[in-house]
């Protein structure tokens, strides 16, 4: 069996695959364009970008594929409403945004005609989300990578969800394989988002020493940190996080420098700095944001290699059991 489209508003994809907005410069033209030209829909993450380059993005992207393109925001950015509003006027398919909840963003793409599509973790989010007028929710557990809305697990929240919305339910969090991509669709989803599997391609804009720490990870590495957004995150040990969590809460903090990327900042830490530092492959220094399942992942593929592989598994998930005598 082929994996089932999915439909998001007027947009069709031909596959059920969202690709994960990661950022800060993991997921930018070359992945979306490459998810997009595979059917499945392609994002760009505008966290931690200007309109400039996330326009310069979007156009990069719409020239290499004719796909569907869209963009992940956090909604704690200071830019949140200047980097939504840039991608409305590129005519970008759709806006995912998550970190918050912003009722102006469903006014804005609904004006535009542009699908709007947030991030929820509880079933009270996807009620309301439907409620002001969300094309879909993409519901994101605990075992996704980066910011978390729950500590529970994507497979625990997604029925009720399912069972609260008429709209389309995206499950995110755990998803890597194309077993997985059945057992969300089989309990109702009408599509998935996968966002480590995709981290770790060819076309990833992660430098090669992010996606080799990555791919030797043990279950223990993956922890969760407290992010100056003022929500848990998702992320691979190392020595940034082994200073970060081994400091006294009550003791003097030192001084970092603030470039004012948040509307409420936490201040134990400047997120984005320390997000595109592990980008460009600093790891003494960087953060990086993975998913629970990050060791899993053991090669670097093409996009085109890892939606094969997921069709392949979705299919032999899905095959029907013969039996005989």
């Amino acid at each position: 069996m082929s994996l089932p489209s999915l439909h998001i508003g007027d947009l069709t994809a031909s596959k059920a695959v969202v690709q994960g907005g990661m950022a800060v410069r993991i997921s930018m033209a070359k992945l979306a364009a490459a998810v997009a030209n595979e059917g499945g829909i392609g994002l760009i993450a505008a966290s931690g970008l200007k309109p400039p380059e996330l326009v310069e993005n979007i156009r990069a992207a719409k020239k290499m594929s004719k796909g569907v393109i869209g963009i992940n925001v956090m909604v704690a950015l200071t830019e949140f409403a200047n980097l939504v509003k840039a991608a409305i006027k590129e005519r970008i398919d759709l806006v995912v945004a998550g970190a918050g909840f912003s009722r102006d963003a469903f006014k804005w793409c609904a004006e535009a005609n542009i699908p709007f599509v947030p991030i929820v973790s509880s079933v009270k989010a996807a009620k309301m989300s439907e409620r002001l007028g969300a094309a879909a929710v993409i519901l994101e557990g605990k075992e996704a990578g980066g910011h978390l809305g729950t500590l529970e697990s994507t497979w625990d929240v997604l029925p009720g969800i399912v069972d609260a919305v008429d709209i389309p339910v995206i499950a995110a969090g755990g998803i890597l394989t194309g077993g997985d991509i059945a057992r969300a669709i089989g309990m109702g989803a009408s599509g998935v988002q996968i966002g480590s599997r995709f981290a770790i391609s060819e076309e990833s804009n992660a430098a090669l020493a992010w996606k080799e720490a990555c791919m030797v990870a043990e279950p223990e590495d993956v922890l969760i940190v407290q992010s100056p957004v003022g929500l848990p995150g998702r992320a691979l040990n190392s020595p940034f996080v082994k200073k970060l969590m081994s400091m006294d809460e009550d003791a003097p903090k030192e001084k970092v420098k603030c470039v004012k990327c948040l509307k409420e900042c936490k201040k134990n830490f400047c997120i984005i700095d320390v997000l595109v530092k592990a980008q460009q492959g600093d790891l003494e220094n960087g953060l990086i944001f993975c998913g629970e399942r990050i060791g899993e992942i053991k090669e670097i593929l093409s996009v085109k290699e890892i939606f094969r592989r997921l069709v392949e598994e979705y299919d032999l998930a899905t095959r029907p059991v013969s039996t005989y005598g």
